[in-house]
């Protein structure tokens, strides 16, 4: 598709967003089975529940465009889980390991604001609110989750990693 307007710029934003989403669909059981501390195996638990929620919201959001959602893969968050993914593979203490899956968790958090952000603006300035209303339902919640996420790794995990031995 040639990007020549804001409204295909808009439409490539939810397909990227769509791709993303459905490859965590995947990727955040891994992440949870990886995690030792309760709260976080809870978080990713929550945020997958999240995740096929917003799933769900996009493909609501092309239902009202001449557009469909697949054919297009997003590769910035392939290389994000991949590098998840390495991190799960590793040869990492447990108490290190969840610390490391919550910087992983919240890079994918942090694409996945920056993109809601940047598709709610588009859907906005394209007149489409209830679009705009339903994407920033979601980037509330990626918000959430960042928060969740932080809150965990400065309460505990964080001291937990620095803690010689298992």
């Amino acid at each position: 598709m040639k990007l020549d307007s804001l409204e295909k710029l808009y439409v490539q934003e939810l397909k990227d967003l769509h791709s993303a989403e459905t490859q965590l669909l995947d990727a955040i059981p891994k992440m949870e089975a990886a995690a030792t501390d309760k709260g976080l195996k809870e978080a990713f638990a929550h945020h997958l529940k999240e995740t096929q929620t917003h799933v769900t919201r996009l493909e609501s959001i092309f239902e009202g465009m001449d557009f469909e959602p697949g054919g297009h893969r997003c590769t910035a968050m392939e290389g994000i889980i991949k590098e998840g993914a390495e991190l799960i593979n590793s040869d990492t203490l447990p108490k290190v390991l969840d610390a490391g899956l919550v910087a992983a968790a919240q890079r994918v958090e942090h694409y996945e604001i920056a993109g809601y952000g940047t598709a709610r603006a588009y859907a906005e300035k394209l007149g489409n609110h209830e679009a705009a209303e339903v994407l920033q339902k979601t980037l509330e919640e990626e918000g959430a989750a960042n928060r969740t996420l932080t809150r965990l790794a400065e309460r505990h995990i964080n001291f937990l990693a620095t803690v010689p031995g298992k």
